[in-house]
């Protein structure tokens, strides 16, 4: 099958063996992939959890049909559409655990649009309900709104009461456009004063909920931007995996960060996860009220120029791959 995989010279299409499913997964006919910003670190030759250095295959998730199943895995048959997070997404086929695994709402999703949900649902939901304790009334900022993940976090926190919804982007025509996904507030986080503005957004509260995919130099304007007792919840490190930290600031607000990743989860965790979400989330999932953007789509072969599009950092919501 081809595939995309990292060479001695960059990331190009292979021919590579077909996966075989184990007992208790999924092998999914691809015919559509999603690109994450994960999938960067891959092609740039580091290490992302068990998947890096040369004959990496890239890709974290994808849609089409199923073509075999393992002897545990039940409810999930042979030519369903599916969605799914899955290791190795950018290929003709793709084999990942059944509890991953998403049948495509009846209401004329195409595959393209639903591989852009698995990670972006099961990340947000997380971070922002579980990680985030999210209840109903409260506040949240979403920290690098305008990906696909961060829509999808401005969408779930509406959808679940947040009673305002904030984000940022350093770019003026995509802030522009979060209202569309439901921020009340778009914010360029390269304005020193944007934690002022928080504030006067939340009654001079702060804000109960940051969900953070930039860390790096805004990590003390979000200490300044939280209310006491307010939550933080390191999704990202886009702005950098390092920076300075007000230790002080962080005990005089009695914050609690939290890091998440999906890298250190158990099978048995992240089906939990993904349980939680579609309880939560799948009704609107198959009303439509939850929606991503496809920026731009490219052929699997064109797979180094979806990268280097992504690498600009020019886009607005999902690059998509076709097979």
């Amino acid at each position: 099958m081809k595939a995309a995989v990292l060479g001695e010279k960059g990331v190009g299409i292979q021919d590579v063996p077909k996966p075989t499913p184990k007992p208790n997964e999924v092998l999914i006919r691809v015919r559509a992939s999603s690109l994450n910003r994960a999938d960067l670190l891959v092609a740039s030759g580091r290490q992302h959890g068990p998947v890096g250095g040369v004959g990496a295959r890239l890709g974290l998730e994808c849609a089409g049909e199923v073509v075999e199943v393992g002897a545990e895995v039940s409810g999930i048959k042979p030519g369903d559409r599916v969605m799914s997070s899955a290791p190795g997404g950018y290929a003709e086929y793709a084999v990942t655990d059944w509890g991953r695994v998403h049948r495509i709402p009846a209401n004329n999703m195409t595959f393209e649009q639903a591989a852009c949900y698995p990670v972006a649902l099961q990340t947000m939901h997380n971070a922002v309900v579980t990680a985030g304790r999210l209840k109903p009334g409260e506040s949240v900022l979403i920290q690098g709104a305008s990906s696909g993940v961060g829509l999808m976090g401005l969408q779930i926190a509406k959808l679940m009461g947040a009673s305002v919804v904030m984000g940022t982007s350093t770019h003026a025509g995509r802030r522009a456009r979060l209202k569309e996904f439901g921020a009340d507030l778009a914010l360029d986080s390269t304005d020193p004063a944007w934690p002022e503005a928080v504030k006067k957004a939340t009654g001079g509260k702060g804000v109960d909920l940051i969900v953070d995919q930039v860390s790096g130099g805004v990590a003390n304007q979000n200490l300044q931007a939280a209310s006491v007792l307010g939550r933080i919840v390191n999704v990202g490190r886009l702005g950098g995996m390092k920076g300075e930290f007000d230790f002080d600031l962080h005990a005089m607000k009695r914050i609690d960060y939290i890091g998440v990743t999906f890298r250190t989860r158990t099978p048995e965790e992240v089906r939990e996860i993904n349980r939680l979400m579609r309880a939560d989330l799948w009704a609107a999932v198959e009303a439509g009220r939850l929606t991503l953007p496809i920026d731009r789509t490219f052929p699997l072969e064109q797979v180094a120029d979806a990268l280097a599009h992504m690498r600009a950092n020019a886009h607005f919501g999902k690059i998509v791959l076709t097979m």
